[in-house]
């Protein structure tokens, strides 16, 4: 009887995803971020923390389930970990490329006249804190020549209060040298209309600073859909 011959054994599959990567990269060379879609961009990233598995539907999970980039870049460590597929690492990873971008921008504007540089403020700010989910209250304390010596959140809150202590706020400004201040802090409901609350709150803090002759420039509520100024409002010129 003639000897059986084995059967081949099955070629396995190879993924789809085999050289995405490669071409992604080639593509991130020749072309430039500009020609990438968001998610894309993020899969990029991705990369560099999730070896040997296709990003793609994490990425565009990611981008859902946070409302876009900016939402993916400030969402928590606790909620990037929770999303399935992301891992502790990686969770860690993205919100290392939040923190670097950041500090950018904070040193894009810092040492220079803020009022010259207000778009670069609005930006900073909106990445520093337009996705936090509880207030953030920070004072951005100003030289003489309006530029930016410190940036300190001076309380953290609940999901629509953040306490302020206007003597305290006075007090550090004196401790840093500081003669003009510039208040900002986030509305985590996505809607920046100042609160009457908002209102009180900033003209207390504008008494307490002109009795030592410190000027308050404004007032910026942050959220995630864009920012209210209450100098532009015309709410930030109180009678005394």
């Amino acid at each position: 009887m003639a000897e059986r011959k084995p059967k081949p054994a099955a070629a396995e599959k190879t993924p789809h995803h085999t050289g995405h990567r490669d071409r992604l990269r080639g593509r991130f060379v020749k072309s430039g971020p500009g020609a990438f879609e968001d998610y894309e961009l993020l899969e990029m990233v991705l990369f560099s923390i999730i070896p040997r598995r296709d990003v793609k539907p994490l990425a565009k999970k990611l981008l859902s389930d946070f409302g876009g980039l900016a939402g993916v870049l400030g969402a928590s460590l606790g909620d990037l970990q929770a999303v399935k597929g992301l891992g502790e690492n990686a969770a860690i990873f993205i919100k290392a490329v939040h923190a670097l971008t950041e500090r950018v921008l904070v040193a894009d504007v810092k040492h220079k006249p803020l009022l010259s540089s207000w778009q670069k403020l609005i930006d900073y700010c909106h990445v520093a804190m337009a996705h936090e989910k509880r207030e953030h209250f920070r004072v951005l304390f100003l030289n003489r020549k309006n530029e930016l010596i410190a940036d300190e959140v001076q309380q953290i809150g609940t999901v629509d209060h953040a306490p302020v202590y206007p003597r305290e706020i006075v007090r550090r400004a004196l401790e840093l040298g500081a003669t003009a201040l510039i208040l900002v802090h986030n509305h985590p409901s996505g809607d920046p209309t100042p609160s009457d609350s908002d209102i009180t709150m900033t003209e207390e803090v504008v008494r307490a600073a002109r009795a030592l002759d410190i000027l308050v420039h404004d007032h910026l509520i942050i959220s995630r859909s864009g920012h209210a100024s209450l100098k532009a409002l015309g709410l930030l010129q109180f009678s005394l």
